[in-house]
């Protein structure tokens, strides 16, 4: 292809990295325009999205960057979920005497890194989309400056992200060294008909490093304090885009570059989903603080999603897609809703904080119900619906086993959800909540509707859109 030609295949990247740029400048010298950058990053979030979703198909870059259906929906899905976290983000912020217009400049780059790993084509590019989007996502989670915690988060996560960074860069120095090439084509081939020792090692490590950005266990040590410790919008957004991209990038690398050692690799994702959903659901149960019990929950559901990737056919990814953007609604939309609540000024994040909160604020409580019971997975809503076609896909594979010890996990996680549900309805309120903010109310109301079953009409078109960008992947 010719440069003119690769440069279309990423006009996403090209228009996020631009548009960064642009308002870091503008932010530079005019500092106090804030809800003005703001407004300027969603709307290039928006334009990406756009241009991922009509843009041309095809790989440039010597096979470095692809352009496909599969990168198109996760483009389209974390360049929207990127844009909801930018007001959200800002005025929580304000709220807090924080003014800075380096918030929106930050959600930019770390959806250009996470565009970037869903359309990776080697192993340089893969390197790259997780660096840029894991540096952002480390100052986004220290960016409460004069808080304690929030500085201590991003120091944990930073430093553990390291680790993860360097397991990524070794497994990928021994499946080049072995197999002769970074580029996922190309290591098919050599690992067609039996892969070499070497490349298996490779791959472990590989995975490795990438389960530490899904927060899989046993690379999950990082969550809990992490999600305690950062702003609540933050967590919002890192909680919900890039693990999608992630699960993405987790896909393209094992169908396209190792689709000939399936019979390995299938065994290391379920021995990693079980495990993660174990952690997740028996972990949960001690938790009072609902940033780390929401933290437990995001390591079970990842769970969920590896266990149907590890199907390892078209199925079972078009089920990981499908569960990974609907629990990104559930997520976003959870705290969203908490980061509208505060008493007195000061956040509501434990259990106790909820007591009664149905009495002072049934809007947000009715959210908050539908989220959580979304994510446990209970009829009709939505939640239901992506766990059905996880399980669907592991019995399908004939891992039957995996898939109902999957709901035993998910019955033992219902217990920290419904004790939620229960202290908001049913506890007496302790009153004094504060009016909560419109934008964050707002959001957290809109994308309750998600949420129930009268919206699950969208899953008529989201299920066959995420079969076509399965099949993009090129498995049966």
């Amino acid at each position: 292809m010719t440069f003119s030609a690769d440069l279309a295949l990423a006009h996403p990247q090209l228009i996020l990295a631009i548009g960064a740029l642009v308002l870091l400048v503008w932010g530079a010298f005019t500092p106090k325009a804030t809800a003005i950058i703001g407004a300027a990053g969603v709307l290039v979030l928006l334009a990406a999205a756009a241009a991922a979703a009509t843009g041309p198909l095809g790989r440039g870059f010597a096979g470095g960057l692809i352009a496909d259906d599969a990168s198109a929906f996760a483009q389209v899905a974390i360049y929207v979920a990127s844009a909801f976290a930018i007001p959200l983000g800002q005025r929580w912020f304000e709220r807090r005497g924080v003014h800075n217009f380096e918030f929106p400049v930050l959600i930019l780059l770390a959806a250009l890194g996470m565009g970037m790993m869903a359309a990776a084509g080697d192993l340089i590019s893969l390197y790259v989309g997780v660096e840029l989007h894991s540096l952002a996502l480390y100052v986004l989670a220290a960016m409460h400056r004069d808080n304690a915690k929030a500085s201590e988060a991003g120091l944990k996560y930073f430093v553990l992200g390291a680790l993860s960074s360097g397991l990524l860069l070794y497994g990928a120095s021994l499946v080049y060294g072995f197999a002769g090439s970074t580029v996922f084509s190309d290591i098919a081939v050599a690992v067609k008909g039996g892969a070499h020792t070497g490349v298996l090692f490779g791959l472990v490590f590989l995975m490795c490093g990438l389960g530490f950005k899904v927060s899989a266990a046993p690379f999950h040590m990082w969550t809990p304090d992490v999600y305690e410790g950062a702003p609540t919008p933050v967590v919002a957004f890192f909680a919900a885009a890039p693990k999608l991209a992630a699960m993405v990038l987790f896909a393209r690398l094992l169908a396209e570059g190792f689709g000939g050692a399936i019979a390995q690799w299938q065994q290391v994702l379920i021995a990693l989903g079980l495990m993660s959903i174990a952690v997740g659901a028996f972990a949960g149960l001690a938790q009072k603080n609902l940033k780390r019990l929401w933290a437990y929950s995001s390591i079970a559901n990842v769970g969920y999603a590896i266990l149907g990737l590890a199907a390892g056919n078209a199925e079972g990814v078009q089920s990981m897609l499908t569960f990974m953007v609907l629990y990104m609604v559930d997520v976003t939309g959870f705290f969203a809703c908490l980061a509208a609540l505060s008493r007195q000024g000061k956040s509501m994040e434990t259990i106790e904080d909820m007591a009664g909160l149905f009495k002072e604020q049934p809007g947000i409580a009715l959210a908050m119900t539908a989220f959580s019971l979304s994510a446990l997975g209970l009829p009709p809503f939505s939640g239901f619906w992506a766990k059905v076609f996880v399980f669907k896909a592991a019995l399908g594979a004939g891992f039957g086993i995996a898939a109902t010890l999957g709901l035993v996990g998910s019955v033992v996680a219902a217990f920290y959800y419904l004790r939620l549900i229960k202290v908001m309805w049913f506890d007496g309120s302790v009153g004094g909540t504060d009016k909560p903010p419109l934008e964050a109310k707002s959001i957290g109301l809109a994308l309750a509707l998600f949420s129930f079953p009268l919206v699950l009409i969208g899953l008529i078109w989201l299920y066959p859109a995420a079969g076509r960008a399965a099949h993009a992947f090129g498995l049966a």
